[in-house]
């Protein structure tokens, strides 16, 4: 089990391009889908819990799937599947980019690729929303914490720490 792990997040680490947001979609597809290690509910609680702790969300929610399934060494196998391929190629590619960045080629291919993270960014948000926002509760809670975000320069565990009071004071008392 704990091989099958580091591969699916070797996997995930391999074709999740665009940082951690990004990668939601493809963790989500591989961990509640494909082989139904958490349901769908359980998957948001990780992805919250591991926005509310510092670090790369990839990392953490690996972290934190990688624990549930195996405990301890699932957490380590899992953590290491999903950096394992950004290492090799971060090494790799640092060589070359600095060797070519003021190439217009380059400079070009990096452009390109702005659109399309934020592109895989709202993919990973609709998924998410659309299990998210299952109420006019929720949907309510949502408005106000953008609505708050945009306005204000809170930092995020403050915000999130207000979702949570929000989230006790309508559903608790409405």
């Amino acid at each position: 089990m704990l091989f099958k792990l580091y591969m699916t997040f070797f996997k995930i680490g391999v074709f999740g391009y665009g940082g951690g947001y990004a990668m939601l979609p493809l963790i989500e597809r591989e961990i509640v889908t494909k082989n139904n290690w958490l349901t769908s509910s359980e998957f948001l609680d990780i992805i919250g819990i591991s926005q509310m702790t510092p670090g790369p969300i990839s990392i953490n929610s690996a972290t934190f799937v990688g624990y549930r399934i195996c405990g301890f060494w699932g957490s380590v196998f899992a953590t290491v599947g999903v950096v394992s391929f950004s290492f090799v190629l971060v090494s790799i590619a640092t060589h070359y980019i600095l060797k070519f960045r003021n190439s217009k080629l380059m400079k070009s291919a990096l452009m390109g690729m702005r659109p399309a993270l934020i592109g895989l960014i709202i993919s990973a948000f609709i998924s998410l929303a659309r299990q998210s926002y299952i109420d006019y509760k929720s949907i309510i809670i949502g408005v106000t914490i953008l609505f708050i975000s945009l306005k204000s320069k809170l930092h995020p565990i403050v915000v999130i720490a207000l979702a949570a009071i929000l989230g006790v004071g309508i559903y608790g008392l409405i």
